[in-house]
């Protein structure tokens, strides 16, 4: 079943507000991306399975939870970068994979230049995304790593805003697909945009 969780809170959303402004430095915006991106890892990682394991203290065996599946984080380049922090500082021996796509201007198709992962058999894969908009690139990233025999109900999408036609063609396209965001703004705007958006994630998070 197609799922949307949305991450909320006024810290997160205050920060939200530094991203969303124009006057942020490049630098500022980084920090904040970075600083967002733990939030939103701690409210992902809730929803990872668990298992139960006995642990040895410094004084007796006792229960705890653990992990039941590896998980790898695969962030959509560029602007992906921005919410990988928080992940590994939660999950430092989580594996890494990269999936490069840019957007073709005139089709707003996306366009593979990079996919780069780790064996995937029985593990949980978190896809980054920040910007949500027309869903292609995110859309086009889940059939590579579906392509790698992963289950659609062991991948999450994380994005930091999404549109609404987004989600629509997400949807459409995969209907298992587990979703976290912590905005849905208005729509796209006719260069598909979000509005209100942000501006290009990936442009302002590098500082190009």
């Amino acid at each position: 079943m197609f799922m949307i969780t949305s991450i909320k809170s006024s810290f997160l959303e205050y920060k939200m507000t530094i991203l969303r402004n124009k006057k942020t430095s490049n630098s500022l915006f980084r920090q904040t991306m970075n600083e967002a991106s733990y939030l939103i890892a701690a409210d992902v990682l809730k929803h990872l399975k668990y298992k139960k394991i006995l642990v040895q203290t410094p004084l007796i065996k006792t229960k705890g939870l653990d992990l039941a599946q590896q998980v790898i984080l695969v962030p959509i380049l560029r602007a992906g970068l921005g919410l990988l922090e928080g992940f590994v500082k939660f999950l430092p021996d989580a594996e890494k994979g990269h999936i490069g796509l840019y957007r073709n201007e005139q089709t707003y198709e996306p366009v593979e230049y990079l996919c780069k992962l780790p064996k995937t058999k029985n593990k949980t894969v978190l896809v980054l995304d920040p910007m949500l908009a027309t869903g292609n690139s995110s859309i086009a990233a889940i059939n590579l790593i579906i392509n790698k025999k992963v289950n659609i109900k062991d991948i999450f999408l994380v994005s930091l805003l999404a549109a609404p036609e987004g989600i629509k063609n997400l949807q459409k396209k995969h209907k298992s697909l587990h979703i976290f965001t912590c905005k849905i703004d208005a729509k796209l705007n006719k260069n598909k945009f979000i509005v209100p958006g942000l501006g290009d994630a990936g442009d302002r998070y590098m500082g190009t």
